[in-house]
């Protein structure tokens, strides 16, 4: 018989407000101070709002810093190197904007002649995402509970429960799999959803693969 938990996983969903902090830049070097003087909302917009764009993972350009540089200033090389920066490798937003402070630190010590300033109109506007928490009506007390309420919850959700919640504690951890781990001592749900590359998946197809995870742990517990 399937066991069931005192502590239910409430699903929430969430809601982003963008709000203009009136800081741009022209150049590199512009660019460099502003991300420097960024707070933590500010870099999550230029940042992790891409993922959740269009309900897809976007496999390429997946920030802003990087389109605009290879967009607008046309300095290609950079922007690929910026293009690189995992986001959703880092565990915490200090740490993502370090990365970022460190590539365009390196970029201008090595090529102090190609700050090239953009035309009025064409400069970079930094913005600020005030994120919000909201709770559903889902919530789970086991495993056939938690995979009938995944399947109901909007993407919203599931980006909020798989990638935001890696952003605070216990850091780089989805609260799926830690909700399971913490209830049932189950860490091999973690460690599936730990394998899986996001950018292969949309949030839709990422939801039917967790989906199947559980359904699989839920058979093998069955049975146990």
């Amino acid at each position: 018989m399937e066991k069931r938990t005192a502590e239910p996983f409430k699903f929430c969903t969430r809601l982003t407000l963008t709000e203009v902090t009136g800081r741009k830049a022209f150049n590199i070097a512009e660019l460099l101070e502003g991300i420097k003087a960024a707070d933590d909302a500010t870099i999550y917009h230029h940042t992790h709002r891409f993922i959740k764009q269009s309900h897809h993972l976007v496999p390429e350009g997946a920030n802003d810093f990087a389109y605009w540089v290879t967009r607008t200033v046309q300095a290609d090389r950079l922007g690929e190197q910026l293009t690189s920066i995992d986001i959703v490798q880092f565990n915490s937003l200090a740490d993502l904007k370090a990365a970022f402070v460190k590539m365009l630190e390196r970029h201008i010590a090595e090529n102090p002649e190609q700050i090239r300033t953009v035309a009025p109109g064409r400069e970079f506007h930094f913005m600020r995402a005030i994120r919000f928490s909201l709770p559903t009506e889902c919530a789970a007390s086991d495993y056939a509970g938690f995979i009938q309420c995944l399947r109901n919850v909007s993407v919203s959700s599931l980006y909020l429960h798989v990638f935001e919640a890696r952003l605070r504690p216990p850091y780089g951890v989805d609260d799926f799999s830690h909700w399971f781990k913490t209830n049932f001592n189950d860490e091999i749900i973690g460690k599936e959803i730990s394998r899986l590359d996001p950018y292969s998946y949309t949030l839709e197809s990422l939801r039917q693969r967790i989906i199947r995870i559980v359904e699989h742990r839920l058979a093998e517990v069955s049975h146990a």
